[in-house]
């Protein structure tokens, strides 16, 4: 059994920063690509960073120069560093990983995993 949990929300006033951190744990083999998604009540699912296990990162624009998305690997970790942030940015952040991991059997499993989201607060 896979878990991804998400950790690090909060309440932060406007321009300040928090740190998101998503962790894999149970039967883990390897896992491959991470992503940070955010949804407020409402609204799509957003996807606001993503990263590979070779560390090759990509952002939304609208995050581009306040966040930071790593991992690391050896930890099974992954993290987003918010600067600057706005009310816009408020919102239910997910973490979503592609994971391969073992069954009971043995045999192995790729599925794509997702945590139960940590919440951003923006306000003064």
């Amino acid at each position: 059994q896979v878990q991804l949990v998400e950790s690090g929300g909060g309440l932060v006033q406007p321009g300040g920063s928090l740190i998101l951190s998503c962790a894999a744990s149970g039967s883990v083999v390897r896992v491959d690509d991470m992503d940070w998604y955010r949804r407020a009540p409402g609204k799509e699912r957003q996807l606001v960073a993503s990263i590979t296990s070779g560390g090759v990162a990509n952002l939304a624009e609208s995050v581009k120069g306040r966040f930071i998305i790593s991992r690391d690997n050896a930890r099974k970790t992954m993290y987003l560093k918010m600067n600057k942030l706005k009310a816009e940015d408020a919102d239910l952040y997910y973490c979503n990983a592609d994971i391969l991991d073992k069954g009971p059997g043995g045999e192995y499993i790729a599925s794509k995993s997702w945590g139960q989201g940590t919440q951003v607060t923006v306000a003064a």
